[in-house]
């Protein structure tokens, strides 16, 4: 019995070095990612955080199905995140604050990573600021029903099978852009969310490929 134990105490430690090792890793790629930034004062500045951890021997990104409630984007599956506020000073704390109010997350449990590049929406009019930032595990999310109908927990396993993604072309300000749809478990993550996405997993697969990880 008292081997086992300390079977798993090795266990968890040995992971715990894994985890710290591996957003290190990301920590560094996306400091070197060269950001493309978006500078149209007709946008509306927001901000998304891309929660990260460690469940069950894989990295999970927390996503939220929007409520009908809400004055935009009703019902999709984005990341916790919303408009800038001019008392968040930074659009840093933009993100912390609206995964406070959205999943219960406490802006001081998160470690932030890095950000990538500014994507803009289409219909909406909003410029979106994404950071990626780890979250303990376990942790009591706490979804507030107002904005957040369901939190869905993914893989990033499972995000990046092939057949999980679609991907087209559609025509912006005579332009062609391409667009994804991630499917997960009879979700459909798409628009902004899904560019989002993409991006953070080619980085993604970029460090775990350095760290000769599969996951």
């Amino acid at each position: 019995m008292g081997f086992q134990c300390a079977s798993r105490i090795c266990i968890r430690q040995i992971h715990s070095v894994t985890i710290k090792v591996m957003m290190e890793r990301l920590k560094q790629a996306l400091s070197q990612h060269p950001k493309r930034r978006i500078n149209d004062r007709s946008l509306i500045p927001s901000a998304v955080l891309i929660p990260i951890y460690y469940k069950d021997g894989q990295y999970h990104i927390l996503f939220i199905q929007r409520t009908d409630r809400v004055k935009v984007h009703k019902g999709q599956i984005s990341f916790p995140g919303g408009a800038c506020e001019p008392s968040d000073g930074t659009a840093a704390n933009a993100a912390l604050r609206e995964c406070t109010e959205e999943v219960g997350v406490a802006a001081e449990s998160v470690e932030l990573l890095g950000e990538l590049d500014d994507f803009f929406t289409i219909g909406s009019g909003y410029i979106v600021t994404p950071f990626v930032g780890l979250v303990p595990w376990p942790y009591p999310f706490k979804p507030d029903g107002h904005e957040t109908e369901e939190l869905i927990e993914v893989p990033i396993s499972a995000l990046r099978d092939k057949n999980c993604l679609r991907q087209e072309k559609e025509i912006v300000d005579g332009e062609e852009v391409p667009t994804y749809f991630y499917h997960y478990q009879g979700k459909v993550i798409w628009g902004a969310t899904a560019r989002i996405l993409n991006q953070f997993l080619e980085i993604w697969a970029g460090v775990m490929k350095e760290g000769g990880e599969t996951a």
